[in-house]
């Protein structure tokens, strides 16, 4: 490893120790705002959005397909299907989709 390496590094875990302590250490009493408990309430939300998605459409082999899981997989959670039947419906929309796709 060069030195720059070492630099980048010590820069990375720095940003992740602020990251983590400021929060802490700057607020000590509970937040009172409405907007502000209502954005951190989205944020592990949408943080989880932003990293799945794209994976979602390039865990395939066509992105096609991956898109048409992300579709049924809305429409099937939207309806009431449970967790399992979600991913049963996205694996299966992938299968055929890629069977007759790809071949």
């Amino acid at each position: 490893m060069t030195y720059n390496n070492w630099v980048y590094i010590a820069v990375m875990a720095a940003v992740s120790y602020a990251i983590r302590v400021l929060p802490l250490t700057l607020i000590r009493k509970p937040i009172k705002n409405q907007f502000i408990q209502s954005f951190l309430y989205y944020v592990p939300y949408v943080t989880l959005a932003v990293m799945a998605f794209p994976a979602i459409i390039n865990a395939t082999q066509s992105p096609i397909a991956g898109a048409a899981a992300l579709v049924v997989g809305i429409a099937a959670a939207w309806f009431g299907a449970s967790l399992f039947q979600v991913s049963v419906s996205c694996c299966a929309v992938v299968l055929v989709l890629e069977l007759f796709l790809v071949h």
